[in-house]
């Protein structure tokens, strides 16, 4: 599988797609989560995303669970030093799921340093490769959120931070922190993005849109951050009929855009899903997308991205689409 670098000049290396795990123990159970797992590994996959509070909003969850069964599976293929791990903290409900996310458990240094070491015992691991701050917390001071963190990289605990979630404004400001403070900085940005554009004046709410001035930012620092693209397949929504797109993107310019994308995909002889995938990887900035699957055969599809070549004119083509 392609690789690529994580993070800056203090990064390191993982695969050209990451295996996004949030319905692994929950949905998608166990025996199907090992085969996905399975198949990622012996395509050459290293990369796996989980949080903390995967999925909690399932009857009966806990939020450990996605954590749990990575655990478990780490275990018992003997593999945890072929694979790189990215976990996250400050989303998870501290009490009745219809007070998310008023009740989330923020990201305090306690919430941080706590949490850290429950994720380091249900991955079964003495190390985070990646740790990401999950959601936005503006009733703590950013100091107090990344000394946190720049403890754990120091302390051997984490290889490198992230942030999920959090508007433009505020990862400069946490990043200029921690330079301020001596720490880690964060090295990379998740955040939901996609080939299709949200309407303009849509609301995120705590799963803001990759909009233009984090990707202005993001571009502008491309050499110390990694941008990493989660839902980039909308659900299913650009294959599946029955599954319509979210409101955010039911609008004319994405009615423009399919009929390009579609076009493409007839002409590479490629999904529609792999389009939007290659698309996230050719783009600038470029995006590594994080591809959740229920399915080996989901998992194979994506996979499948990273041998298209979108060359400058399907480039142009599909990034000059619109309304």
């Amino acid at each position: 599988m392609k690789r690529r670098h994580l993070g800056g000049a203090d990064g390191f290396e993982v695969s050209g797609l990451c295996l996004g795990a949030m319905g692994f123990g929950t949905w998608v159970d166990e025996r199907t989560s090992y085969a996905i797992l399975d198949r990622f590994l012996e395509a050459g996959g290293t990369f796996v995303d989980t949080a903390d509070c995967y999925a909690f909003w399932v009857d009966g969850a806990t939020g450990a669970e996605s954590e749990l069964l990575l655990g478990r599976w780490l275990a018992d293929r003997g593999v945890r030093d072929r694979m790189v791990l990215a976990t996250k903290v400050g989303g998870l409900a501290t009490g009745p799921l219809e007070e998310w996310p008023g009740n989330a458990e923020g990201l305090s240094a306690p919430v941080i340093r706590k949490q850290a070491e429950a994720s380091l015992r249900h991955l079964g691991t003495d190390r985070i490769d990646l740790y990401y701050a999950h959601v936005e917390d503006r009733t703590v001071p950013v100091e107090e959120t990344v000394g946190a963190f720049g403890e754990l990289v120091r302390d051997g605990k984490v290889r490198a931070l992230g942030c999920s979630n959090l508007a433009a404004w505020r990862i400069e400001r946490s990043r200029s922190a921690a330079r301020e403070l001596g720490v880690a900085a964060y090295g990379a940005v998740q955040q939901r993005h996609t080939y299709l554009r949200p309407r303009p004046g849509a609301d995120g709410g705590v799963n803001p849109f990759a909009g233009p001035e984090l990707l202005d930012y993001v571009r502008d620092r491309r050499d110390e951050l990694t941008l990493l693209a989660y839902s980039p397949q909308l659900g299913g929504a650009y294959a599946n009929p029955a599954k319509p797109l979210p409101a955010e993107y039911d609008h004319p310019d994405s009615t423009a855009r399919l009929a390009v994308l579609r076009t493409v995909a007839d002409e590479l002889g490629a999904t529609v899903n792999q389009v939007v995938l290659a698309w996230l990887l050719h783009s600038d900035p470029a995006a590594l997308p994080v591809v959740g699957a229920s399915s080996v055969a989901q998992l194979d599809e994506a996979l499948g991205a990273l041998e298209l070549d979108l060359d400058a004119e399907l480039m142009e083509r599909l990034d000059a689409a619109g309304a």
